[in-house]
């Protein structure tokens, strides 16, 4: 990978997350490890997922370790320590995502554990999914990145009570994906919540074997194509 595939996966993906719903006007980002070990390609504030195209190239960031941009124009977002601080944790990571998805900031609200009641709770392999808790407001300092790092974790993703989600994967595919399926498993867990008492759901074992069966990379790559190729037939001028 290049630094310009690094910059199309950028703008793929923002669209991938559109299309499954997670858009939130110009809030939340997708940030991919720039191949050149100099930080990372986000897009840039102010603008939406939809709204990134290979031909606005000045939608995108080229952000230090430090935060500091290195290509593109403006400031950087303020919550790209989330992204530099889970990516510097765990160098295997090359995507990372965060957004506002509206299940997972009303089931985090609740304080339930998430259980698995669906294939997509079984990704947390019959264990809750981590909680970040340091703080609902911005993710705006380095020692926050690092707190939310160490909480998530080899985690899939994370839910942050009172403001949205975090995800990661060693592809870009996975990050969104744990995205996606995260979100889902919240909403799942709601309406059944909001029907009754849960009283079925898979044991600790069937949990590690589902997660294993549905959800391999083969599988969330075949989701993740299916949100690309969805965004290009919803995305208005694609």
């Amino acid at each position: 990978m290049n630094a310009g595939e690094a910059r199309r996966l950028v703008i793929e993906a923002s669209h991938a997350l559109s299309a499954a719903g997670q858009a939130d006007m110009v809030w939340g980002h997708v940030a991919v490890r720039d191949p050149e070990g100099r930080g990372i390609w986000i897009k840039a504030p102010g603008w939406g997922w939809e709204e990134l195209e290979e031909t606005y190239e000045q939608r995108l960031q080229l952000v230090s370790y430090e935060a500091e941009v290195l290509q593109g124009t403006g400031a950087p977002h303020k919550e790209c320590h989330i992204h530099l601080e889970l990516l510097k944790a765990t160098p295997d990571l090359i995507c990372t995502v965060h957004t506002h998805a509206v299940s997972a900031i009303a089931f985090a609200s609740l304080g339930h554990r998430l259980r698995p009641i669906s294939h997509e709770g079984a990704l947390f392999a019959g264990e809750d999914v981590p909680r970040f808790r340091s703080t609902g407001g911005l993710v705006s300092t380095p020692a926050l990145g690092k707190a939310l790092a160490a909480e998530l974790g080899n985690a899939p993703a994370a839910l942050m009570p009172r403001h949205g989600l975090v995800a990661a994967g060693t592809s870009v595919p996975a990050a969104v994906m744990h995205a996606v399926l995260l979100e889902r498993a919240c909403a799942v867990q709601l309406k059944a919540m909001a029907a009754g008492e849960i009283r079925v759901q898979s044991s600790r074992t069937e949990a590690m074997d589902k997660r294993a069966e549905c959800w391999p990379d083969s599988q969330l790559e075949a989701g993740y194509r299916y949100l690309v190729r969805r965004s290009a037939r919803t995305l208005p001028g694609r």
